[in-house]
């Protein structure tokens, strides 16, 4: 008797003319950006993008990028996944088509970025009321603000493209600003609010690009975060950012806004020595962790007033934290008795220490959103026009988006699925394999009950149904 040696079973294969889609999950996200009246958001809004007479509207050509984009692709020509299955995502735009559309982007940017700014914050705004008691903007408070992170980050480029440079780490490529907004610990990804390209040897710490990603981020926020006169209701929103948003100009700038901030803060080497007038722990707090439990091996104090701030807006703060230094970690001049000191400064109108460093130290989030995004396009460029380029970043941060509104709206609270990677997403559900059937002369899609995120998909498409009938422009 002989024995396969073989590790997995070996078939004969061949092919078929069978509707089989090998990505059927992609199909909750086109259907929940359907729900949300996609389609006639992008016509209304971009509609004069593509000829009048055009087969391929901007609803069909932006949504087929966002939802390849989502499910893994990288480039315009990955698009073929969702062209291989009409029965599902419908006529997808050729690659020539698509081209096209970026030309006339080219033409016309400032138009362009207007006009998809307010596509996606009317997206925003129904995705967020369609989440209810989850909404974000119903909980932002000034005691809970919502939280607006702001950070550099660095794209290379394999080839010349408009505006690359030379960056700092001696790569070459752009060097983006990321304004994103905090769902909190448990609570979701959070989202891309802007994604604004810049050269590659343009400085992290420059306080007008800080500025204008600011005003860019707010700008993308619902109403209800402006008042009736259109001002920014500055008290709802906290700005976080390292030490490159720590400038004085920016930091002024909220102010006048009544904007809430919190910045890590490098202190000037000339007043380190003043941290060990207080090294003593009974003047400091516990440190808290992410769960709001006291730790023991870390500690906070307010320190405005042994160490004065000198020309920063009125109300702000100087928290100071100390942590043993970590094994491995190398000491440095500013270390006091073999304990790590950082710094933060806040004008927020809390006062207790552990809370507003626990609170800032969570900034950490925005490096997993900014790995994220750059996984659904932004880490790849694709053309040689900046303008293009910004258009394909703003595109990126759709497909983003899409699936963060899709877990804020689509899923209850403490669900597992809110706080899973894109990468999760991609395996576990969008590469979902289903097939079309004709059953009483209607088209079905079958999913495999045997599918790892069976009851997943039927939460989703439960809930993508009930939003299609409560939105009023769902048949957009």
């Amino acid at each position: 008797m002989q024995k396969s040696t073989f590790v997995f079973p070996s078939l004969p294969v061949s092919f078929t003319g069978q509707s089989l889609i090998s990505h059927a999950g992609v199909s909750v996200l086109t259907g929940f950006m359907d729900a949300l009246g996609f389609g006639r958001l992008c016509e209304d809004r971009l509609g004069q993008f593509v000829p009048s007479g055009a087969r391929h509207r901007p609803g069909k050509l932006l949504g087929s990028l966002a939802a390849m984009l989502a499910a893994g692709g990288e480039h315009a020509s990955d698009l073929d996944i969702l062209r291989s299955s009409p029965g599902i995502f419908g006529q997808v735009p050729s690659n020539a088509t698509v081209s096209r559309f970026f030309e006339r982007t080219v033409t016309n940017p400032e138009l362009f970025g207007y006009g998809f700014e307010t596509l996606t914050r009317e997206l925003r705004t129904r995705a967020w009321n369609a989440a209810g008691a989850r909404n974000p903007a119903l909980s932002a408070t000034a005691a809970d603000p919502l939280i607006i992170d702001i950070d550099a980050t660095l794209v290379t480029s394999h080839s010349d493209k408009e505006n690359v440079a030379g960056t700092y780490k001696g790569g070459y490529g752009f060097a983006p600003f990321i304004a994103t907004v905090d769902y909190g610990t448990g609570n979701g990804s959070g989202e891309i609010l802007a994604a604004l390209l810049r050269p590659g040897n343009a400085g992290a710490n420059s306080a007008e690009d800080h500025i204008r990603t600011f005003h860019t981020a707010v700008a993308q926020l619902p109403e209800s975060f402006f008042t009736q006169s259109g001002a920014l209701a500055g008290e709802k929103v906290l700005v976080r950012t390292d030490s490159a948003g720590a400038s004085r100009k920016f930091l002024w700038h909220l102010h006048s806004l009544g904007v809430q901030f919190s910045t890590s803060y490098t202190l000037p080497f000339g007043k380190a020595h003043m941290v060990d007038w207080i090294s003593d722990k009974q003047y400091w707090q516990p440190a808290l962790d992410q769960h709001g439990a006291d730790r023991t091996d870390a500690w906070v104090i307010n320190a405005t007033e042994i160490i004065p701030l000198t020309d920063y807006p009125p109300g702000t703060n100087l928290y100071l934290r100390a942590e043993p230094l970590h094994p491995g970690a190398q000491p440095t001049l500013l270390d006091a008795d073999g304990h790590r000191i950082t710094a933060l400064l806040t004008n927020s109108p809390r006062w207790h220490g552990p809370f507003l460093d626990a609170r800032h130290r969570a900034r950490g989030r925005c490096e997993n959103r900014i790995k994220t995004l750059k996984s659904t396009g932004l880490g790849k460029l694709p053309f040689f026009d900046f303008a293009a380029n910004q258009a394909w970043a703003n595109i990126a941060a759709l497909a983003f988006n899409a699936v963060s509104w899709l877990q804020l709206a689509a899923l209850p609270d403490g669900h597992h699925a809110k706080t899973w990677d894109i990468k999760r997403w991609r395996y576990r559900l969008f590469a979902t394999a289903g097939k079309i059937i004709t059953r009483a002369r209607r088209n079905q899609l079958l999913l495999p009950e045997s599918a790892p995120e069976k009851d997943l998909l039927k939460l989703l498409l439960e809930n993508t149904s009930h939003l299609r009938q409560v939105q009023p422009a769902a048949s957009g």
